[in-house]
């Protein structure tokens, strides 16, 4: 049925030589559906027209799409290089330094330990003092090597943890808006209850302004100072043996790289049991007086032997304490059972006998 008129009309555009009356107004209407499509098919035509001045697909496609400036990971050169001459700044130090140890004054312990703690100081240009150079060609070294150290080695130091911080905070960011992107993809209902609610992760990034929040790096910095300052008291005042006021104070003074040089590590684990070289040589070629006889004079016999004057001695270059002398005292005591103020081989035997 739907056919048929189909059929009429093919019929019409293939007798055109009908001279019939009837048969002129279908040639007619005929002429104008051609024209009609005609028309649409120029305008379909038309419409696939572009514009001579667009941009090619090319060019388009070759436009980059990302212009972040987030740092990129072939940057981690820079770590390599930060690390690699900063071995070798400090390599040279401790050599220089174990072999021209006459050239320093200062606490002395392992050579390499004091070399690299040397090196340390002077690159975080902190200055306890302990450790100082006493020679001209030491204190020419000295200078070339704190130039080096600040100008150099500090430069690049910092680029590297500018660096890093950055790395994190992109990262941040970035999972940030990934977290925010599976967000929008929910319901907007479900996602301003989430917002309402300020989950952690509102109070680190800021969605609004693309960024982690200021005050977050403000309690961030303060926090790492806070620390710092805490673990370093906590160390001193357990492992040097100084107060709690002193031990405050020279942890804040090397956090802040001030450095008066009045207190500086003394123990062998903090900085890993130094002596210093130029008291005790002090010590050692000073004349006694009669104040130090009469504090050496252990038994008060007015007279100092030879094992009183060597307890002095060290004792006044800080090489044993008050206490450990008390001890080792006690402990003679017990042995010398007739207070005669020796420990003979009847003192032994009696007292293995018991």
């Amino acid at each position: 049925m739907d056919s048929e008129p189909f059929l009429g009309f093919r019929r019409t555009l293939t007798a055109p030589d009908s001279t019939s009356s009837d048969s002129q107004p279908p040639l007619a209407s005929s002429s104008s559906v051609v024209l009609l499509l005609n028309h649409t098919n120029s305008t379909k035509h038309h419409k696939l027209n572009r514009c001579k001045t667009a941009p090619a697909m090319v060019v388009m496609r070759d436009i980059p799409t990302d212009t972040s400036t987030n740092p990129k990971p072939n940057s981690a050169s820079l770590l390599q290089q930060a690390a690699v001459l900063l071995i070798i700044y400090l390599s040279i130090g401790v050599i220089i330094f174990c072999f021209n140890r006459n050239h320093f004054s200062g606490l002395e312990t392992h050579p390499v330990v004091d070399g690299l703690y040397f090196c340390i100081v002077t690159m975080c240009t902190i200055g306890y003092g302990d450790i100082a150079p006493v020679t001209p060609s030491a204190k020419v070294f000295a200078c070339f090597f704190v130039l080096i150290g600040f100008g150099f080695i500090d430069i690049m130091l910092s680029g590297v943890v500018n660096y890093v911080l950055d790395l994190q905070e992109n990262m941040i960011i970035n999972a940030n808006k990934a977290n925010q992107n599976h967000n929008n993809n929910n319901s907007v209902v479900q996602h301003n209850t989430n917002r309402l609610k300020l989950s952690p992760i509102d109070y680190i990034y800021d969605f609004a302004k693309g960024r982690m929040r200021i005050r977050l790096k403000v309690c961030l910095a303060l926090g790492v100072v806070l620390l710092s300052i805490g673990i370093g008291t906590l160390v001193l005042y357990s492992v040097e043996r100084l107060d709690l006021v002193d031990s405050l104070y020279l942890s804040v003074l090397s956090v802040t790289t001030v450095g008066y040089g009045d207190r500086a590590f003394r123990t062998l684990r903090a900085r890993i049991d130094k002596r210093h070289r130029r008291v005790a040589n002090w010590v050692l070629h000073r004349q006694i007086t009669v104040e130090d006889l009469l504090a050496a004079d252990l038994n008060n016999s007015g007279f100092l032997s030879k094992s009183e004057y060597i307890v002095f001695k060290l004792k006044e270059m800080g090489k044993i304490e008050e206490r450990d002398i008390l001890q080792i005292c006690n402990q003679f005591n017990k042995l010398d059972s007739s207070n005669s103020g020796k420990i003979t081989l009847r003192n032994l035997l009696s007292g293995h006998s018991i």
